[in-house]
C-alpha cells in the first residue's frame, strides 16, 4: 500500500503501540484519526482525535461517519486481564473476547464499506505471539488473540474482492503498560514494532512478525504441523 494520500484510523491511539503507530503514520505524511474511548487523552500533535469504543456499536458507527475518507484501518485497541480460563473470572474472559475479537471485527465491518467506497485500502490487525502459543496463565488473552488470528485470515479472503487487503501484526512483549510486569530485557521497543508494521503495510505483507520470539514460535508451529 502506498501511504501517500492515505487516510488512516488507529484504534487505541492514545498510548502504547497505538500512539507509536499514529505518530509513525503522521511522520510519513498520512492523515490520521487517532481513536480512543476518551479522545481528550490523545495528545499527539498532527492527528485528529476521534471518539471510538470498540465495544459500542453506536460509537463505531459514528466514527465511521466521521472518518468517511479512511483507506487504512489499524485495529490496535486491546486489553489483557491475565485471566485463566477455568478459575478466572468469566466476566474477564468475556471482556477480553469483546475487546480483542468482537471489537476489531465490528470495527472492520463498519469501515469495510468506507474503505471500499474510497477505492480500496488496507486493514491491519494487531495480534500477538499468543495467537499460536497458549499458556494457561494467560488463557483468556491467548484465546481472544487466537480467535482474532482466525478472523483475520477469514476476513482477508472475504475482503480481497472488494480491493481491501488485510495484514496481521504478531508481536511478543513490548515495553508498554500491558507488559509492565515483564523483565525489561524481554521487551521490544514499541516504536520499532510500529516501524516494522508500517513498512509491512507499504510492502503488502499479509503477516508481520516483529521480534525473534514471535518468529521462533511461528516457525515451531509450522514445523509441528508438518511433522
Amino acid at each position: 500500500m502506498d501511504l501517500n494520500n492515505t487516510v488512516a484510523i488507529v484504534t487505541g491511539a492514545n498510548r502504547g503501540l497505538g500512539r507509536h503507530l499514529a505518530a509513525g503514520l503522521v511522520e510519513r505524511g498520512v492523515k490520521v484519526y487517532a481513536a480512543a474511548r476518551n479522545p481528550e487523552t490523545v495528545d499527539l500533535p498532527g492527528v485528529i482525535p476521534l471518539k471510538l469504543d470498540v465495544t459500542d456499536t453506536e460509537s463505531i458507527a459514528a466514527a465511521a461517519r466521521t472518518a468517511s475518507d479512511a483507506t487504512l484501518l489499524v485495529n490496535n485497541a486491546g486489553i489483557s486481564t491475565s485471566a485463566p480460563l477455568i478459575v478466572g473470572d468469566i466476566d474477564d474472559v468475556r471482556r477480553e473476547l469483546d475487546v480483542n475479537f468482537f471489537g476489531p471485527l465490528t470495527v472492520t465491518r463498519a469501515f469495510a464499506p468506507v474503505i471500499e467506497n474510497n477505492g480500496g485500502g488496507t486493514v491491519l490487525n494487531v495480534l500477538s505471539v499468543l495467537s499460536w502459543f497458549h499458556p494457561a496463565a494467560l488463557g483468556s488473552y491467548a484465546a481472544s488473540k487466537a480467535a482474532a488470528w482466525a478472523m483475520t485470515d477469514a476476513v482477508r479472503e472475504e475482503l480481497a474482492p472488494r480491493g481491501i487487503s488485510v495484514s496481521a501484526l504478531h508481536v511478543a512483549y513490548m515495553d508498554t503498560d500491558m507488559a509492565a510486569g515483564v523483565r525489561a530485557e524481554q521487551k521490544i521497543d514499541p516504536a520499532d514494532v510500529a516501524t516494522q508494521a508500517l513498512d509491512g503495510i507499504e510492502s503488502g505483507s499479509a503477516e508481520i512478525l516483529a521480534d525473534d520470539t514471535t518468529r521462533y514460535v511461528k516457525q515451531s508451529l509450522s514445523s509441528s504441523n508438518s511433522a
